[in-house]
């Protein structure tokens, strides 16, 4: 039940929800899942799943149609090959510069999920 990219303390201005069960990831191929109107792009490596924002900040192609890397914990954008870190959201090579947006992840009784900000808080 360990958070992945926890922040310390409670924050009133997050909220958890539930994204799926674990056993709908997989290691190879991203999942997108969308809550309310935030697209994800989840993961699961080594029992710990990761969530960042689907979409690429170089050219805004979804994340989940591009490939992982489970021993970089990296994910390939598809479309012009931008790597991000997915414990940081860090744009690791060109053309992407600006990171993702990262969010914690738990997983409780073979459910994954995500901590998010509020509705009306993004």
């Amino acid at each position: 039940m360990a958070l992945v990219n926890q922040q310390s303390g409670p924050n009133p201005a997050i909220e958890r929800r539930r994204l799926c069960a674990l056993n709908d990831l997989s290691t190879d191929m991203p999942k997108r899942i969308i809550i309310d109107d935030l697209k994800l792009s989840v993961s699961s490596i080594n029992g710990a799943v990761y969530a960042v924002n689907d979409m690429c900040t170089h050219a805004n192609y979804s994340l989940s149609e591009g490939h992982v890397n489970p021993e970089e914990l990296t994910i390939e954008c598809w479309k012009h090959g931008a790597e991000f870190c997915l414990v940081s959201g860090k744009a690791l090579t060109l053309p992407a510069t600006r990171p993702l947006n990262t969010f914690a992840t738990e997983i409780e009784s073979g459910e994954v999920f995500v901590y998010i900000p509020k509705k009306g808080q993004q």
